[in-house]
This record gives C-alpha cells, structure tokens and sequence, in this order.
C-alpha cells in the first residue's frame, strides 16, 4: 500500500504530494514544523506539540490555516489511513506560495502551506535504548532564536552528517564552552551527587516537549533537576548523560568525542526516566 501525506486539505498518494517550487519554505525556510511520536497508533504528548507549533508560528507571526483541532483530527487520519502502528506524524507549516521571490512577506490573500506525512519507526524497542549511543561535538552554529521550530536545519544537517561519517548517533553544539543541545534532542547529564541537569529554557535552545514531560516526571518523583548550562567536562565526569526527543524518548549517551562515559552503559536513572516516560506516553496518547 502507498503510503499517504496531506498536503493543504487533501489525502492523497506520497507520490502525488507536491507544493509549488515558489512555495516559500522552499525558498526561504519559512516555515515550522512538529513531529508527534506514535505508539500503537496513538498520538504521543501531542497537545504539547500543538501548543509549542501556536507558539512558533506566532513568533513569526504565520497564521495557521486550520484550527489546532483541525490539525490534530488530520494527524489522526493520517495515521489511520497509513494504518500506523509505532512511528510518527511529521507536519510543516509555511507561509505559502508568493506570486514571486521577495523576502518580504506576501501582500494579499496568501494562504499557508500545510502538509503531513507518517514513517514507521519502533521507538520503544530500538537497539540503541538498550546500548547508549556515541555522541560528538560540534560548534553550534544556529540563529539566536533557537526557540522557533523554524524549518531552517541547514546547522543541524551538518552536525547530524559529521555525526554520521564519525559513526555518532548524535550531535552536541558547544557555544561558549557549553551544551546547547542535540543535533534533533536535548540534553542531560546526572553529576555525581544525583542532580539531574538540563540547560534552562530560553532563546538558545529549542523548548523540547520529551525534556518538558521528562522534567515534570522526574520532579513529581521528587528527583533533583537544576536546570542550567553544562560543559563537555561535566558531561564526561557525571554518572549518567542522555538525550530526549521525540523520536528517541530517552536516550543513553555513552561516549563522547570517543572519551566513555561512566562505564560505557546506559545507567539505571536513564533505563528508569525511560520507563516512567513510555508509561506517560502510552497513558496519555490519542
């Protein structure tokens, strides 16, 4: 069966999905984008999702061309119609198809682009849940408003292709001497006295909804989080490192810039957060 994508209000074959080459994310990366987790068949978390696309496309003052419950029952179908068991929803927003290319942004009646696709990924049982994976770093060479889920990754693809070609599952931008975040995830370290830590939120990072719901988890089981900036230093002397997102959930890190980290495996407050967020996950899905 082909699989099926939206594109701005219709389903219709992943062949067939086509936007203008005028289309102004491709032209210019004007846009935002979300990716919901999917776990038998259900939506994860994603009323976090939804909330954070309202608030990265008012940054940008782009108007959504359908209602956040308009958009969650698409996603919904699109799942059913792609008969979707474990994977994800990805969704892109842009500004839409502009008579020309001018920066500025189009007068008149422009209406935005919406299209939505699916891929099937098993999150839960991946191999590196329980290996870790190896991280490298690079220097985070992003815009200031890192917050805006901007379809702008030309940094990110060149972090996540030497990341790549150095056998990496990830990447860890530096900019002044500390962690921002992954390539596509955030980051974590445990010190050594049981502190959980995580750079705060703010224009340097991405707001990550799995580091929101994996914060809140670890507070209500009285965890000690301190949010603020890490250095690689502190990362390789802390007990534990690890990522989340929402294509990986948690995530053991086990080396970094090839320097192991702990004993080299995925420690056990990780293997827990891991548990206690797919127990979140699958009793909040829809």
């Amino acid at each position: 069966m082909e699989q099926i994508a939206y594109v701005n209000g219709s389903f219709v074959p992943m062949s067939e999905a086509k936007v203008s080459i005028l289309d102004r994310g491709f032209l210019f990366a004007d846009g935002i984008y979300e990716v919901a987790a999917v776990l038998d068949g259900k939506l994860i978390d994603n009323a976090s999702h939804l909330t954070r696309l309202e608030r990265s496309v008012g940054e940008i003052a782009l108007a959504l061309p359908e209602t956040i419950e308009r958009i969650q029952e698409i996603q919904q179908e699109l799942v059913m119609r792609n008969r979707l068991v474990n994977g994800m929803v990805y969704l892109e927003v842009t500004r839409g198809a502009d008579a020309g290319r001018d920066f500025a942004f189009p007068k008149g009646d422009v209406k935005p682009t919406l299209v939505m696709f699916t891929s099937v990924k098993d999150i839960v049982n991946a191999e590196s849940a329980r290996t870790g994976i190896a991280v490298i770093t690079v220097p985070d060479l992003r815009w200031v408003r890192r917050d805006i889920k901007s379809v702008a990754l030309l940094a990110q693809v060149l972090a996540k292709q030497a990341a790549a070609e150095a056998g990496a599952g990830e990447a860890w931008m530096i900019e002044d001497g500390k962690v921002t975040e992954g390539g596509s995830s955030s980051c974590f370290i445990l010190t050594q006295d049981d502190v959980i830590v995580t750079r705060q939120n703010g224009s340097a990072i991405l707001p990550g909804c799995t580091r929101k719901a994996v914060v809140a988890l670890a507070e209500e089981r009285q965890l000690r989080v301190e949010e603020r900036p890490f250095t690689i230093e502190e990362a390789l002397a802390a007990k534990e490192a690890f990522i989340t997102s929402a294509t990986v959930f948690v995530q053991a890190v086990v080396t970094i810039d090839g320097k192991t980290v702990a004993n080299g495996k995925p420690g056990p407050m990780t293997s827990r957060l891991r548990e206690i967020y797919v127990d979140f996950a699958k009793a909040t899905a829809v």
